[in-house]
């Protein structure tokens, strides 16, 4: 049974974004899923590829802001590097010998949606209407697709 549920008002309205953010509910749920058969192998590849997915997310979310002129990119940038420091230490701790499981979970879950719902719903509009005046001007939305491929292929 799945940890966390997608809710239709996590939706930033950005199909990219709202993507990520689904597959990183999918890697939340799959932590919660290894972690029930009591694979400790199992935990820690989900919790290095979630680490790895995160990282690379937010940096496409970065760059998808600067792009967009978003003024508070810095402050967001912050909460990034501040919640991927406290994901490291979960890391550390896991790696070396403690059960972290719960309360990683219990971080990732509380924190995404809450992040979501606030920090992400405050740009989504100034990159929406970014992304809309860009691909009217370059129809195939080359500056996107080359972003993704950099980030996610």
């Amino acid at each position: 049974m799945a940890l966390l549920i997608w809710q239709d008002d996590l939706d930033t309205g950005i199909e990219v974004i709202d993507n990520q953010h689904r597959r990183i509910v999918e890697m939340i749920n799959q932590l919660h899923a290894a972690q029930g058969r009591g694979s400790r192998d199992g935990v820690g590849e989900v919790i290095a590829e979630l680490i790895d997915y995160t990282m690379s997310h937010f940096a496409f979310e970065e760059e998808l802001m600067e792009e967009a002129g978003y003024p508070f990119c810095a402050a967001h940038r912050r909460v990034h590097e501040v919640f991927v420091k406290r994901v490291g230490d979960y890391r550390l701790r896991f790696e070396a010998g403690e059960e972290v499981a719960d309360d990683l979970k219990t971080l990732l879950s509380r924190w995404l949606f809450n992040h979501i719902r606030s920090d992400d719903r405050a740009y989504s509009d100034t990159v929406r209407r970014h992304l809309d005046q860009f691909a009217r001007s370059h129809q195939q939305g080359g500056w996107l697709n080359r972003t993704l491929a950099r980030f996610f292929h």
